[in-house]
């Protein structure tokens, strides 16, 4: 028994230094980060359109041209409204007012003014486009500068495209890791590319913008053909993640 007390400081020390020993030859992991992307592409129908109608007067007079644009403003303005449906966001887009020269000869002179009023009409019911630009013109709009078709910036399609480009990214990166033979520790870095999209019926709305006065001027019965088409939402995504593998 008086034997013990020497033996047990010996067998202490003796676990410590094989403890020690084991730590020394784990040998730690070599990390490399790497930089993946991920890409989505989905065709989505668009959920809001967009309307630049104009009235332009012109007159000798800068006040005669300005009270003609007003008058036909406001009606414009009102038949916008009744036509596009519920809630549409209305709004002056450009105003202007400016002589018109003829600078032939000498020192340029006046000839008249022109006034200019640009409205914008933002709607969600998109089957209403046509009956607005019709609505517009027998009121007085005599120049429309065009329709686009958009989402808006709480439309899921965005989220979706987002999700499905880190899936992709992140699938690239374990690809890598598994053909390496090692594992991914983190993600170090995510950078979001954007959402660009692109109206596949784009030329057929410019087309039928642009004819839209002779449609109804022809006809006035006869209602302008829009179509929405389909948009391109588009998503890119960057990752930098850190890979662990074994020397």
């Amino acid at each position: 028994m008086r034997h013990v007390p020497r033996l047990l400081p010996l067998f202490v020390a003796t676990v410590v230094f094989v403890f020690a020993a084991s730590c020394s030859d784990r040998k730690e992991g070599v990390r490399t980060r790497v930089l993946v992307t991920g890409e989505s592409d989905s065709k989505v129908p668009p959920d809001t359109a967009v309307i630049v109608l104009s009235v332009v007067t012109q007159s000798k007079a800068a006040l005669d041209a300005q009270q003609q644009n007003a008058r036909k403003s406001d009606a414009v303005i009102q038949a916008v409204k009744e036509s596009a449906g519920a809630n549409p966001d209305v709004k002056t887009s450009d105003y202007s007012l400016e002589p018109q020269r003829d600078y032939q000869g000498g020192m340029p002179r006046i000839l008249g003014y022109e006034a200019r009023n640009s409205v914008t009409v933002t709607t969600q019911a998109l089957d209403n486009v046509g009956a607005i630009i019709d609505a517009a013109t027998r009121a007085g709009a005599n120049s429309v500068e065009g329709v686009s078709f958009i989402l808006r910036e709480g439309n899921g399609a965005r989220g979706q495209a987002l999700a499905d480009a880190s899936k992709q990214a992140m699938s690239k990166a374990q690809a890598m890791a598994q053909a390496l033979g090692g594992r991914i520790t983190r993600v170090v870095e995510e950078r979001e590319g954007g959402f660009p999209e692109r109206p596949e019926s784009t030329d057929r709305v410019a087309t039928y913008s642009m004819n839209a006065n002779v449609s109804v001027a022809g006809d006035v019965t006869r209602r302008t053909p829009v179509e929405a088409g389909s948009l391109n939402v588009r998503s890119q995504v960057y990752l930098i993640v850190e890979i662990e593998t074994q020397p």
